[in-house]
């Protein structure tokens, strides 16, 4: 059975970025014919369709943030004429804000890319703990569950001892949800006498809408035996990315566009920076174009061994407003909590600081190596900082121990703007 959902999958560079920049065009046309908010939005801007062809012409639309979309959406009920009012719209849910989206075309393997990769198939019976309610979660992974030929049991937030009994009584075999719901079900079955590594069949997960702490990762897969998934989206956009079995970063699926830009200028940033998460998602109903997750990553320009072709996403760093910019570089805090797990002999804060016109970015470290053995340990410390933070060090300042409190921050910004 393949590994892929489909042979986009795979396609080439050249094939992927065809796909895209015709998907895009067809988008475009579409939606300045059928859409009475991105007919005026080209007029402001003083734009046609035909001025939008490729990905890179995306830099010429605003990108549009959550907030601003609440706002055009109040202005103009309910979807603030991103919609084709003529279309048939099968389901509209609503997230907070309110924000209502039309569900998007039926033909679109919403999810479906996430479950493949995870490697749910039919015969699987998986427990969907997503809210089936005016929210998209529940049905939408409900839908990609389905697409991949597993049986659904809708079990929603119902009570944990209700969700023990269903995986005992129908053995269920995966999971769907937020790791943290998926702890507190285990720890209802311990409560209730079970093993839950030897008593039941769930032996895989994939979650969304909550980071998975490496240490829970740990201990779903080391003690419980159960292989774990990372799933990544946005009601407003549906999924964006999701894990392949290599784990080590985000495959972005074929239906949407992403760019990592920078969130004050809406620039487009180059593989390795770190900025904003903005996303089209190709399809003929909801004309949202750059919409803004607000969430921080960067794009991994690499080919990963599943053989998928896509670019990917590190991971979320955090939200915008979390980084702090250093010499053009955005830096985020948990960029600095992934440099000090690779470095437990110390302790660390960053200062951003800026002398004439230049930022500077000096360390102050808590540690008791000494002469050869620090150098050493310095060096190394500089090469894994600017790996992850792709800012380099302008000095490391050595603290007597106990210097920093259990609260103080990892990253301090004492410049002056006045």
């Amino acid at each position: 059975m393949s590994t892929y959902f489909d042979d986009k999958e795979t396609m080439t560079p050249q094939q992927r970025r065809e796909y895209y920049n015709r998907g895009l065009f067809e988008m475009v046309n579409l939606g300045y014919e059928r859409s009475k908010r991105v007919k005026q939005l080209f007029h402001e801007i003083g734009i046609s369709p035909i001025d939008i062809q490729r990905i890179d012409d995306l830099e010429k639309l605003p990108v549009i943030s959550r907030e601003e979309l609440v706002e055009i959406q109040a202005a103009d009920p309910p979807f603030g004429g991103f919609a084709d009012e003529h279309a048939s719209i099968e389901r509209i849910f609503t997230s907070p804000g309110p924000v209502y989206e039309p569900h998007l075309n039926s033909d679109d393997p919403l999810w479906a890319r996430a479950y493949c990769a995870a490697g749910f198939r039919k015969g699987d019976i998986v427990l969907n703990a997503f809210t089936y309610h005016m929210v998209a979660a529940g049905l939408t992974f409900h839908g990609g569950l389905g697409r991949v030929g597993a049986t659904v049991v809708p079990s929603g937030s119902s009570g944990t001892q209700q969700q023990v009994q269903l995986i005992k009584d129908l053995g269920v075999t995966g999971y769907t949800g937020t790791p943290s719901f998926l702890m507190a079900i285990i720890k209802k079955a311990q409560e209730m006498g079970y093993d839950f590594r030897k008593d039941f069949n769930l032996r895989r997960a994939s979650f969304g809408a909550e980071p998975l702490a490496p240490s829970l990762r740990t201990c779903f897969e080391e003690e419980y035996g159960i292989d774990t998934y990372q799933m990544y989206g946005a009601t407003e956009v549906g999924d964006i990315a999701y894990e392949c079995s290599e784990k080590k970063a985000w495959h972005i699926c074929e239906e949407v566009i992403v760019e990592i830009v920078d969130p004050e200028t809406g620039r487009r940033l180059g593989p390795g920076q770190l900025g904003e998460i903005v996303v089209t998602r190709l399809n003929s109903i909801f004309f949202l174009f750059r919409f803004g997750t607000g969430d921080l990553s960067s794009i991994v320009d690499e080919k990963c061994p599943c053989g998928r072709t896509s670019q990917m996403l590190s991971g979320i760093a955090g939200r915008v407003g979390d980084a702090v910019k250093v010499r053009g570089m955005f830096v985020a805090p948990s960029q600095l909590k992934r440099v000090a797990q690779k470095f437990n002999q110390c302790r660390f804060q960053a200062v951003i600081d800026r002398t004439g016109h230049r930022d500077t970015l000096r360390v102050k470290m808590e540690t008791v190596l000494q002469g050869d053995s620090f150098e050493t340990f310095k060096s190394r410390f500089d090469t894994v900082f600017r790996e992850i933070c792709t800012v380099k060090i302008d000095a490391i300042e050595i603290v007597p121990p106990g210097t920093f409190g259990e609260d103080a921050p990892l990253m301090v910004d004492e410049r002056s703007w006045k």
